[in-house]
């Protein structure tokens, strides 16, 4: 009894306002062992003396105490002391008489009962399903609601008997949503179905089922936000974000009732920007099923645009230097990400139409839009300038109507002349030259006005006047404005900046090297770089030479927000002044060498860390919710098109670093071979965006061909082969899941545009598979078959029939290789690969019939003598490619030129397994290859051998064939897949000596050849 007595001090002592008793008391209470924190937490709970505020703190820890260490404490008990604590819980929970701290026991419930679901889905606490089905089934509305509570708390409770009583719990569910005496009874079931629902998202059938639920979920929505009520409403979102599909059913009467809230003004506006956000959520999850509400949606857009300017007028807004925080809680930055993120949601192409069907909202309303004060005017460009920029071909139509007040540049003209707020003139500027992105004809609005030159004059003076008298903030958007301009309409940034304002404009860089001007500063520094690449060599020589002046560039802190504009503007001029660049880069490359330590610092934080932390410090959090929140460092890493990608560009080095290190000598290779071969291995198998890791894909293939045979442990050879296969695995999941979206009654052709792109980002890492897999067979030959048996499965599903043709395609392009690098012993595998590649040489999809055909040849080069049947089989249907009409279309040239080149390979490693004088005269009538350089190489070293061995089908009788071959020649050299390194380009020059000899014959072969041909003979004399 004293230590419970003692224990009930420290309980209040944890709630000391006093930070040192506060401490010290958590630590004594950390110093308590596990089981007898139960105990002590449990009977606080339960005794009714201790007050309120103390039992409710027993309750939180306790049920913290279960979530965080319930394998260190619960098994622990005795069996006896576990069910004592399971029956005292329900206890509780039936006889305890307050609302709160019986809420927290049903918290604690359902904590223990999470943790009780063993590996088998068994629920091994029996007694609180029982407890469900009794207080569900009880005339006590205490009772329901503290069953309904844990549900939703726990929607998994039934664990692996979930199914058995699916029926059970539908009509528990029903059964209280339908109570109308009792509307929390009704709030707290429809929050229990979402619940349910969110944890069965996968389950169709389930999801299926339980659809009749969803009206009585819409009504206790509607019926609980004229309570003051949001928690079903928020419930409907997390449905929306995450089981968008549940609500396909009953979609219509779902938007119907958002926009009704959305537009009710008598409602907090927390919950009418929780009703907006349905509606953008779901077109971020199932933009396809949203397309099908068009006429919905597109009443939607009113009421953002209604939210963006529910703004109060404040009097020093016009003339303030810095930016305030936005208040992420208001309907105007509510309003304005949500336009954002439907747009971007439906995507740009197709959300012309809420934004068309909204028009006249977007572009002449909502009223006040238009009229001051000028902190409206300046939100009143916003969704214009979303127009110009993001969606202007959905803008087209709307900005081609001569209406007063509706043409885009109209009114941002108006707003220029604005001349008592120069933050609004600032704002109109990106709005005027946004807009003449669009093409010429629609982008004149305005009656009288002839294009956008028309508005020229008027910006340049007013984007003088502005850098001459501009503010801070107002310099920062006017400059920004000039960027905008530049980075998406080339050349004609010039036109709007006269040399007067760029004389301004580097002034702003010599001068504004406060602190504060530093982000000023960077966008001015780009600016200048964009105009200077829009004018060409001198502008940019100028501009360097500014940059150049500047010489604390050396002296900038790791998180300068300058340092990535600087970048950008150094690789601009860079290019446009090409050698002449090197002059600057004493000053360049301080900066730059720096750039890698610029990585973004991550790490948990609580309220206590953020309040030593602010975000003018460079960084941003992210509520985790338990008062917890993530932090990340972002100052210095540049925002949108700014910085370098590091990790591609870091991969990139890696065998440029192995070839610059074979000068230090075998040894030193090794070791940074070894250094770096780790983290690439482990890179290829956590790097998650699809971008970076091609390029660490393709980096470690390099190596690999580089270090050779040897280059990797056999630990690493494992670790290797497992990341392939779950690449491979992957692959093929990828595809059935967008196979399942395209039977899917939502599929529509914006939905087939995102699938085409996510199938092209498979395939291009199945390429760097391939490309991996070509490193190891070329580097260790026969010696990786038995490692590559655990891939061999996937690579044999590549090749089915059904398979999409770039599978087959790389399918068969990895299986040449096997055979390239890996014969004879590659004939093992033969029965797997070689009926598809036989079907495979006529396949309607040229790149697949390249894929055949280089197998073909690699064949008859490296196979031996087993695949003497195969080829002889091939050469039939390489010969009915070559034939085709289109063969030497654009199209089909390459697999075309493959199949030649096929043809004398086989005759050329293996003349016994066709029949060479039948064959020969097509094959020299098909010549030259003029696209393929690699096999234009083998067919022409072919053709020196039979013209040296004077082999008469080729030469002819009395030499006939010979104006043919300088033919051959001519144009092989014309279309250079002769060039002068090659081994056959001296062979060739012997041949025409050899003619040249003979005057009468030199003349017959030279005779037939126009003027560009006998040039191409004489270069080729010349070079080799």
């Amino acid at each position: 009894m004293a230590e419970q007595q003692q224990f009930y001090i420290l309980l209040g002592n944890l709630m000391s306002p006093d930070n040192n008793i506060r401490k010290q008391s958590e630590e004594t209470y950390d110093s308590i062992p596990g089981g007898n924190k139960i105990t002590f937490l449990l009977q606080a709970i339960r005794d009714v003396s201790v007050a309120e505020e103390a039992r409710q703190m027993a309750a939180v820890l306790l049920r913290r105490l279960l979530s965080s260490a319930f394998e260190e404490v619960f098994p622990g008990l005795t069996l006896e002391m576990q069910m004592a604590v399971k029956t005292e819980l329900l206890t509780a929970i039936s006889h305890e008489t307050s609302p709160n701290i019986r809420k927290k026991v049903c918290d604690i419930a359902a904590e223990l009962s999470r943790n009780l679901i063993d590996d088998d889905g068994n629920n091994q606490w029996p007694e609180v399903l029982k407890f469900l089905f009794d207080s569900v089934n009880s005339d006590n509305a205490s009772l329901k609601e503290a069953a309904l509570h844990i549900f939703w708390n726990f929607p998994g409770i039934f664990g692996n008997q979930q199914q058995h009583y699916l029926d059970v719990i539908k009509r528990m569910l029903v059964q209280c949503m339908q109570d109308q005496a009792n509307p929390q009874i009704q709030m707290l079931a429809s929050r229990a179905a979402a619940s349910f629902v969110l944890a069965n998202e996968g389950n169709s059938a389930l999801l299926k089922q339980f659809s009749d639920l969803l009206p009585g979920v819409l009504q206790s929505v509607n019926d609980s936000c004229y309570q003051g009520d949001d928690s079903v409403l928020k419930s409907l979102v997390e449905i929306a974000d995450t089981a968008p599909k549940y609500l396909r059913p009953n979609l219509e009467a779902t938007l119907q009732l958002c926009l009704k809230l959305c537009a009710d003004t008598n409602l907090s506006n927390m919950q009418r920007q929780l009703s907006l956000e349905v509606i953008v959520t779901l077109s971020e999850t199932a933009a396809a099923m949203l397309r099908k509400h068009q006429a919905l949606v597109a009443q939607s857009v009113p009421q953002m645009l209604t939210m963006m300017v529910d703004l109060e007028e404040d009097e020093d807004w016009a003339q303030a230097d810095e930016l305030e925080d936005d208040d992420f809680d208001s309907n105007a930055v509510a309003g304005e990400s949500a336009l954002d993120r439907i747009a971007c949601g439906l995507s740009e192409g197709r959300s012309s139409y809420p934004l068309k069907q909204s028009d006249a909202s977007v572009l002449a309303g909502p009223t006040r839009l238009w009229q001051p004060p000028s902190n409206l005017l300046c939100a009143g460009t916003q969704p214009v300038t979303r127009l110009g920029t993001d969606g202007h071909r959905s803008s087209l139509p709307t900005l081609s109507e001569e209406v007063p007040r509706q043409g885009d540049r109209g009114s941002a003209g108006d707003h220029m002349k604005d001349q008592g707020n120069p933050r609004v003139q600032a704002h109109a500027q990106p709005r005027s030259l946004t807009s003449r992105r669009l093409p010429k004809v629609s982008a004149c609005p305005v009656p009288g006005q002839s294009g956008p030159a028309s508005v020229r004059p008027s910006m340049q003076a007013k984007l003088q006047e502005l850098i001459q008298k501009g503010t801070k903030l107002v310099l920062e958007q006017v400059v920004t404005s000039i960027r905008l301009r530049g980075r998406h309409g080339g050349g004609e940034v010039c036109a709007v900046t006269t040399t007067s304002s760029c004389r301004r404009l580097k002034n702003i860089v010599e001068n504004a090297v406060q602190k504060e001007l530093r982000l000023l500063r960077g966008k001015t520094i780009e600016c200048i770089s964009l105009r200077s690449g829009s004018l060409g060599q001198r502008e940019g020589s100028d501009a360097a030479g500014c940059l150049k002046t500047q010489t604390d560039f050396n002296d900038l802190e790791d998180d300068d927000p300058q340092t990535s504009y600087m970048i950008s503007a150094w690789a601009r001029m860079c290019k446009i002044l090409g050698k002449e660049f090197q002059q600057y880069l004493p000053v360049v490359m301080g900066p730059l060498m720096r750039i890698p330590r610029l990585h973004q610092t991550r790490g948990g934080a609580t309220p206590t860390d953020m309040e030593s932390i602010s975000e003018d410090d460079g960084w941003e959090f992210v509520n985790l919710g338990d008062q917890q929140s993530f932090g990340i460092k972002t100052a210095g890493a540049g925002g949108e098109g700014h910085g370098l990608p590091d990790a591609v560009a870091a991969a990139e080095s890696m065998p440029l670093l192995l070839e610059c290190a074979q000068v230090r000598g075998p040894q030193y290779l090794s070791d940074m071979w070894k250094f770096m071969s780790e983290p690439l291995i482990k890179a290829i198998g956590t790097e998650p965006d699809s971008d970076v890791l091609s390029e660490v894909m393709h980096a470690f293939a390099k190596c690999m061909e580089l270090m050779g045979d040897g280059c990797l442990e056999k630990a690493q050879f494992e670790e290797l082969g497992g990341i392939l296969k779950a690449k491979l695995e992957e692959h093929f999941k990828n595809q059935r899941l967008r196979q399942d979206k395209r039977e899917d009654e939502d599929y529509d052709e914006q939905v087939e545009e995102t699938l085409q792109d996510e199938d092209e980002n498979d395939v291009y890492i199945l390429t760097k598979v391939s490309d991996i897999l070509h490193s190891v067979f070329s580097s260790h030959k026969e010696n990786v078959l038995l490692w590559f048996e655990q891939l061999m499965p996937l690579i044999v599903e590549l090749l089915r029939a059904e398979r999409p043709w770039a599978d087959r395609q790389w399918g068969l392009c990895i299986f040449d290789d096997v055979v390239e690098h890996c014969s004879p012993s590659s004939f093992r595998y033969a029965d797997f690969f070689l009926g598809p590649m036989l079907q495979s040489l006529v396949d309607p999809v040229a790149e697949v019939r390249q894929a055949a055909a280089y197998g073909v040849g690699v064949m008859a080069q490296y196979g031996g003598a087993n695949y003497c049947k195969f080829c002889k089989e091939a050469i039939p249907r390489l010969v009915q490619v070559i034939q085709a009409p289109d063969s030497r279309s654009k199209e089909n040239v390459n697999a075309t030129e493959n199949c030649i080149s096929a043809v004398g390979k086989v005759m050329r490693f293996q003349p016994e397994w066709v029949s060479v004088g039948e064959v020969l005269p097509h094959w020299l009538s098909w010549l030259p290859l003029k696209e393929d350089k690699e096999e234009a190489v083998h067919t022409f070293d072919f053709l020196c051998d039979l013209i040296e061995s004077n082999n008469p089908i080729v030469l002819g009788p009395d030499n006939a064939n010979l104006p043919k071959i300088f033919l051959i020649i001519a144009d092989g050299v014309a279309s250079e897949s002769i060039k002068c390194e090659d081994s056959c380009s001296k062979r060739l020059a012997n041949v025409i000596r050899q003619v040249q000899v003979s005057a009468g014959l030199w003349t017959t072969c030279v005779s037939t050849l126009n003027e560009s041909q006998q040039k191409a003979i004489q270069d080729l004399l010349n070079s080799a």
